[in-house]
């Protein structure tokens, strides 16, 4: 059956965001058309935003049918990146499960690649009263991304996302080393002196979340539109990106907010398609691309 064609709301040289429902839009992409879906979800908070979010309660009914449509429309090497914060119980300062229930029942669908940890050492101490008051918990300063696949041999290269060397790796590298067995009782053979044009990074991504100046902020205010209040950093789009999709291939952000998903795509040459049902956000990351164009 032929897919339902949607207008975007907004067409840039790659991409094209839509305003409306995921729910809704993803039924109308193509099976198997994309690359890399990489989102943040609206978190299962206790206290309600401006950008909308659900009960912890009745998260993963809610995220459930959105789950089989990522599926679906993702190829078969393609990947499904997701940034997702826990919640804390209700009156208690106790975390909630269902995170590692839906990650579950998500194994119906993908496999577990594996799993990130963003470390924003900015971060504000939360929960509050736990925290700062009674003072019987420690600052949250990690947010979970699970790297989900459709297939065992999802797309990937750590090449593209090597870091640079650190100062005693570059002074090994140079000066050489004797290879011998270490403490740990790992060999260190020969090969460990190949340069090979940068470090392996871990599964730990730290990235200060503390731009509060950027040029989508300036236009936001300038054009009297509100500034979408739970943006990526985009260091993190950028690193699964590149790590996970070649250059023309297609990314995908079902909740893409303020669109930092596209507009780092775009910079990095893949296609795009961003979805976000906020008629004032989707304008907001208009802003983003001053080359976009009106859909025809």
């Amino acid at each position: 059956m032929a897919k339902t064609r949607l207008m975007p709301a907004y067409e840039t040289r790659m991409g094209r965001a839509y305003e409306g429902d995921a729910r809704n839009v993803l039924p109308t992409i193509p099976d198997e058309s994309i690359n890399l879906v990489f989102t943040s979800p609206p978190f299962a908070l206790r206290r309600q935003k401006a950008y909308g979010n659900v009960d912890a309660n009745e998260y993963i009914d809610w995220f459930w049918p959105i789950a089989e449509q990522i599926h679906r429309i993702l190829r078969p090497d393609g990947s499904f990146v997701m940034e997702l914060g826990g919640a804390w119980n209700k009156g208690s300062g106790t975390r909630s499960l269902f995170i590692y229930e839906l990650l579950i029942r998500l194994g119906k669908l993908f496999h577990l690649a594996q799993d990130f940890y963003w470390h924003n050492p900015s971060r504000l101490p939360t929960p509050a009263e736990w925290v700062t008051i009674r003072r019987t918990r420690v600052k949250e300063a990690v947010t979970h991304i699970w790297w989900l696949s459709k297939s065992t041999e999802p797309q990937a290269d750590n090449r593209r996302v090597l870091a640079p060397y650190s100062k005693s790796m570059k002074r090994l590298l140079k000066d050489g080393y004797k290879p011998a067995m270490r403490p740990s009782q790992h060999e260190i053979g020969p090969n460990f002196q190949r340069d090979n044009g940068g470090a392996i990074p871990p599964n730990i991504l730290t990235v200060p979340n503390t731009r509060s100046h950027d040029d989508y902020i300036f236009r936001c205010k300038a054009a009297g539109l509100p500034v979408h209040p739970a943006r990526f950093p985009p260091e993190l789009p950028d690193f699964f990106i590149r790590f996970l999709t070649s250059p023309d291939d297609t990314v995908l952000d079902p909740f893409s907010g303020s669109n930092t998903t596209g507009q780092v795509a775009e910079n990095l040459g893949r296609k795009w398609v961003g979805i976000e049902m906020n008629a004032d956000y989707v304008a907001g990351s208009r802003l983003r691309f001053p080359d976009q164009r009106e859909a025809a």
